[in-house]
């Protein structure tokens, strides 16, 4: 049976902060040492390893340890839940607002003023 997928909010929740997707940019490109994660940010250790361990929860990321160092890696497969509710939302075509508008003025349109 496969792993539960995580919870939307969550992972939506992990991506809000803009401190974790830096993170999750930087872990695109390999996986990396958490002081190497930490290199950037103007933050103490302790700061990035609670936003990685809210990665981590969240599913995007996962952690292990080789010989004295910690290693994070990213974990593409877990976003396929979130994408897959906001592609939901791609059926529907945009609107134009302006064309809605004329619209809405053709509809509403005194009749005794077009005499």
């Amino acid at each position: 049976m496969p792993a539960a997928a995580p919870d939307l909010d969550q992972l939506f929740a992990a991506l809000a902060d803009p401190t974790r997707r830096a993170i999750l940019t930087m872990l695109l490109e390999d996986d990396m040492a958490v002081s190497d994660v930490a290199a950037p940010f103007a933050m103490s250790l302790a700061a990035i390893s609670k936003h990685l361990g809210i990665l981590a929860d969240a599913g995007l990321i996962s952690q292990e340890r080789r010989g004295r160092l910690r290693w994070c890696k990213l974990e593409p497969g877990s976003l396929r839940a979130a994408t897959t509710w906001m592609q939901g939302f791609g059926q529907f075509d945009p609107i134009d607002l302006d064309d809605f508008e004329r619209f809405l003025e053709a509809e509403f349109a005194d009749p005794a003023s077009s005499l």
